[in-house]
């Protein structure tokens, strides 16, 4: 498909970098988001370079096996890129390899955009007791000189302008309405209710607060993680099937009553967009990430008392959910990413000796 113009500037004829420490085999909002938006990018005609961890020396961070650090990151990042000057630069995470195209960018005179997908100043006062003002006090210093830093929702950007973010563009994300769709719900030969939660198994995800509630029927949880076998050993009632392929998930929410979705951090929450695609409705407490996701009373319920969000979300209608959903295309959102992303123009020897340094 031709590109436009009128939403893009980027020459087509030079591919657009993403920068991340964040990908493949990782399962996690980020990876999906740019998985997608790969695919959407190559359809219209602008090919994504991704350069991520893969073929890095690194190290593995404890209770997450499948998130590789790089330990070169600078030799790595120049080693992938290569000689040639991107099209555009976008970094998506804040880790080594995030921090090694900054320099290059800033040393070769790129201008760059950044994206805002996790809340670490959370995670890591959750996980560790670090004060989260220490995290975003870095936070800030990384997205300083982006051009523009994507976040997910208004509510996102509304928290990051209180802490001191400027520039920040809401980039939003979609749904595979054809991946997830309702179907025969038959996956699921349990009691109902069904309540449902997929995604990461950790401490930040504030899974316990579905495990713990006391309701009739099933509680199932589809995922894996650092906090899986201590849940799994304290509530033995919740059907823990562990991590399924993101392919097959659709079955899981299709047959799901409600899909669950305890988090407190999380920037915006793409598993509630596809249970609600498969006419899922959504039960959540009323933070960012689901107040910009879930239309109350259409799409979902948003409680501070999770049961009876849960309750509530059982009597919606499975058609207007599904409706709700599919209005988010990736296609749309792969369009809009073009259109905040900032052209390198090959201007000065600078950038193609930094390029090659």
């Amino acid at each position: 498909m031709p590109v436009s113009r009128e939403y893009t500037s980027v020459n087509a004829r030079r591919p657009i970098v993403l920068v991340t420490d964040a990908w493949h085999p990782q399962v996690n909002g980020v990876v999906h988001t740019w998985s997608y938006v790969q695919r959407e990018l190559a359809r219209l005609g602008h090919p994504l370079q991704v350069i991520d961890s893969a073929g890095s020396r690194g190290v593995h961070v404890p209770g997450e096996p499948e998130l590789l650090l790089s330990t070169e990151p600078a030799r790595h990042v120049r080693r992938l890129l290569g000689t040639e000057v991107p099209g555009a630069l976008h970094i998506a995470t804040e880790g080594p390899l995030g921090w090694a195209a900054r320099a290059l960018a800033r040393a070769a005179g790129w201008p760059f955009t950044t994206s805002y997908h996790t809340r670490f100043p959370e995670y890591l006062k959750a996980r560790f007791g670090l004060p989260a003002a220490w995290t975003y006090s870095l936070l800030r210093r990384f997205h300083r000189e982006s051009q523009a830093i994507l976040v997910p929702t208004e509510a996102m950007r509304a928290e990051l302008a209180r802490a001191g973010f400027a520039r920040t563009r809401v980039w939003g994300r979609g749904v595979d309405a054809v991946r997830f769709a309702p179907g025969t719900r038959d996956a699921l030969n349990l009691p109902r209710p069904i309540l449902l939660y997929a995604g990461r198994v950790a401490p930040e995800k504030n899974l316990e607060a579905f495990a713990a509630l006391d309701l009739p029927g099933s509680r199932v949880v589809v995922g894996d993680g650092p906090d899986l076998a201590r849940l799994r050993a304290r509530y033995p009632g919740v059907h823990w099937l562990g991590r399924q392929p993101h392919d097959g998930l659709g079955r899981f929410y299709d047959a799901a009553d409600a899909f669950v979705f305890p988090s407190r951090t999380d920037t915006f929450g793409l598993v509630m967009l596809e249970a609600m695609a498969c006419g899922c409705p959504v039960a959540a407490y009323p933070v960012t990430g689901p107040i910009d996701v879930v239309t109350p009373g259409v799409s979902g319920v948003l409680d501070e008392d999770l049961t009876r969000a849960c309750l509530q979300a059982l009597r919606l209608e499975r058609n207007q959910v599904r409706a709700a959903a599919i209005e988010r295309s990736w296609t749309s959102i792969a369009r809009d990413l073009l259109s905040v992303l900032v052209p390198i123009e090959i201007s000065s020897a600078r950038c193609a000796e930094a390029a090659r340094a």
